[in-house]
């Protein structure tokens, strides 16, 4: 603080002063960790002395006295194996290490420690304390190496079978599972030279599965003793007495089953001549049984032929041929045919084996040569055009096929005065004119082709040449081509009047087409009235017998727009169902619709009219269902009044037809009502 001295005026009577305060700590703060709980960690095994972790408490209290100096110590451990202090701490910087041996993750692999900081330089008289706690996970090391369940294990597997689990190897290993230290790795160290087994490890169980990775046959060995040896994929920790593997026998039985039979050379390759005829003896095609302690019979079949040429004897396997063995036949490959063969023995359940022949054809010379091409075409002038080039075809190969020898035949002797061959190489010759001129035509040119086979084989072959007049380029003119056809002048003016008259009747016939469309466009659509539905009621079914006559005329149901074929009626008896010729109250009309067979709606406007008149005689107009001309054939009924008092005979009723029946049995039939 800074002090002034004045006087009662405000005058200062002396310099200022300062004062200085100074505040004496009390120790009234506690220490304070900055986590209440600390993670840890240390190896198995480790020796006294080991850091292990540090804890730290902050004390908001004065540092240089002892209100502010913060003590550590570990109040307890949890758990106390293999003794109480494990641990220790440094009373100062907190610093946690191990203070004794014998830490195992495997009877131990966490420890709890309660850490207490205390100030006043720890006096637990004076000073204020708080705690904290430590938590120290044991890692691990792989100090125990794996053990095998049992230092034999035993199997069996059927001969040939691959992939199938012969045995389980089960194993126990203290470390901490699925680490490097716990995994177990497998090794077959002796009795399977050949390489039939492999041993792979379950990673869930770390058990090891011994498995077939190549076929065991049973007539070779029929078991098999297995020296197996497993460890660790890390390396045994340092220091540890114990061995870092185990070891155990795997006994493996191998069971005998029934195998299929054999061909010893599969496929079989054999070589002919083509040529070779039916029911020749090829070669013997015997298959073996691999079950050398079981007597099985086998029995031979064909499985594919292609060209059905050949058949196997079923008990020796012997093939013959049934045909002669063409080398040009298209079933052939490369020269080579194939076939395929069954054996099938007796053992149960029965086993096949497959065996496959194959055919080499040596070639012969057993195919002329044919002429290509067939067809040629040559100027009629020897100076215009080219000549033709010609080669030959032939299905055997070499040596038996080119070079050719191309040759015209001394008869007819025509072949050899217009034409001529030069030989151009061993495979291609051409054909020309011999004379300046040769009329245009259709000319058959046989040639002689011989190949080159041992001996030789020949063939005639005619070559057809079109002689034709040909153009300054040497191209054949059209008149030229048509006239080679065989085409004379009255067939080609036959052609061309044709294609005229074909070409003017599909011009007319267009020109009508068009001119009908022309008409459909301008006049409007007539449809008969017979073919209109909109006039007319459709008849769907019949209910009931109705009168005999159900011709009925519907017109009468609608309005009628005039009642002059009423009013004209002579005087005579009326009809009820006819409508009345007094004067009565006109109606309005009903307009003409396009569909008069909404019958509904008329009858409920005529209704309505009806209803609402009251100069209306009692003759309902709606009762009109039919009009049937005027007069009537038929006489008064008025003699049938119900009225009167006198007998009367109603016996004629009967003769009235069935439609009075009913009415004869009320009246006519005498007896009482």
């Amino acid at each position: 603080l800074r002090a002034h001295a004045v006087d009662i005026n405000g005058n200062q009577m002396e310099p200022p002063i300062d004062l200085y305060i100074y505040v004496i700590d009390m120790n009234d703060n506690r220490p304070e960790f900055k986590n209440q709980v600390y993670n840890g960690s240390v190896a198995e095994g480790s020796k006294p002395g080991t850091s292990v972790m540090q804890v730290t408490a902050f004390d908001a209290d004065d540092s240089t006295t002892a209100n502010g100096l913060v003590h550590y110590r570990i109040l307890s451990q949890t758990p106390h194996i293999p003794i109480p202090n494990m641990f220790t701490i440094n009373g100062a910087t907190g610093e946690i290490s191990t203070i004794a041996t014998g830490i195992d993750r495997e009877k131990v692999s966490q420890y709890t420690i309660i850490v207490q900081a205390t100030d006043m330089e720890g006096s637990l008289n004076f000073g204020l304390s708080n705690t904290a706690t430590a938590l120290i996970s044991i890692a691990d090391i792989n100090d125990n190496p794996p053990e095998l369940d049992s230092k034999t294990f035993l199997g069996e597997v059927p001969e040939n079978a691959v992939g199938v689990v012969v045995a389980n190897l089960t194993v126990r290993d203290k470390d901490q599972p699925h680490t490097p230290n716990w995994n177990a790795v497998y090794r077959i160290t002796g009795g399977d030279s050949m390489g039939h087994f492999a041993i792979r490890t379950d990673e869930i169980t770390n058990d090891g599965k011994v498995i077939v990775v190549k076929p065991v046959d049973y007539e070779r060995n029929d078991a098999f003793t297995l020296m197996v040896v497993v460890s660790n994929q890390a390396h045994l920790a340092s220091g540890i007495p114990s061995s870092p593997s185990s070891s155990a026998a795997v006994s493996i039985k191998v069971l005998d089953v029934n195998e299929a039979p054999v061909f010893p050379s599969n496929p079989k390759i054999i070589r002919f001549e083509e040529g070779v005829p039916a029911d020749t003896t090829l070669a013997t095609f015997a298959a073996l049984d691999p079950d050398r302690f079981i007597q099985q019979t086998i029995r031979y079949s064909k499985l594919s032929d292609p060209a059905n040429w050949l058949k196997i004897n079923r008990t020796n396997g012997r093939i013959t041929t049934t045909a002669v063995l063409d080398r040009e036949s298209p079933y052939m490959k490369k020269n080579v045919y194939e076939a395929t063969f069954l054996a099938v023995d007796n053992g149960s359940p029965p086993a096949t084996g497959t065996g496959t022949l194959q055919i080499y054809l040596i070639d012969v010379n057993d195919n002329v040569p044919v002429l290509v091409p067939q067809e040629a075409l040559v100027c009629e002038r020897s100076r215009h055009g080219y000549p033709v080039n010609i080669t030959a075809s032939d299905l055997d190969s070499e040596p038996n096929a080119g070079p050719y020898v191309f040759e015209l035949p001394s008869y007819p002797s025509s072949a050899r005065r217009n034409w001529t061959i030069s030989r151009l190489n061993g495979n291609y010759a051409q054909l020309k004119l011999r004379i300046p001129y040769l009329e245009a035509g259709m000319y058959r040119v046989p040639i002689l082709v011989s190949d080159s086979g041992n001996p030789p084989l020949s063939n005639t072959s005619v070559l057809k040449v079109k002689v034709c007049p040909c153009d300054e380029n040497g191209d054949c003119t059209v008149i030229g081509a048509v006239t080679v056809a065989g085409l004379g002048t009255g067939a080609i003016i036959t052609i061309l009047i044709c294609i005229i008259i074909l070409l003017s009747m599909v011009l007319f016939f267009v020109v009508w087409v068009k001119r009908r469309e022309k008409e459909r466009q301008t006049k409007p659509l007539l449809i008969d009235p017979e073919d209109d539905v909109r006039d007319n009621i459709l008849k769907y079914d019949e209910e009931g017998g109705g009168e005999e006559d159900q011709d009925y005329d519907l017109s009468q149901l609608q309005q009628p727009e005039s009642l002059d074929h009423i009013m004209s009626k002579p005087a005579g008896v009326r009809r009820v169902d006819e409508r009345p010729v007094i004067l009565e109250s006109q109606y309005p009309v009903r307009p003409t619709v396009p569909h008069p067979g909404d019958i509904g709606e008329f009858i409920i406007d005529g209704l309505r009219a009806a209803d609402n008149d009251p100069t209306a005689p009692p003759y309902d107009s709606l009762l009109v269902f039919d009009y049937e001309g005027s007069g009537s054939t038929a006489g008064s009924v008025s003699s049938l009044d119900s009225s009167s008092s006198g007998e009367q005979d109603y016996d004629y009723l009967n003769d009235w037809g069935p439609r009075f029946k009913k009415l004869a049995d009320l009246y006519g039939g005498g007896g009482e009502d």
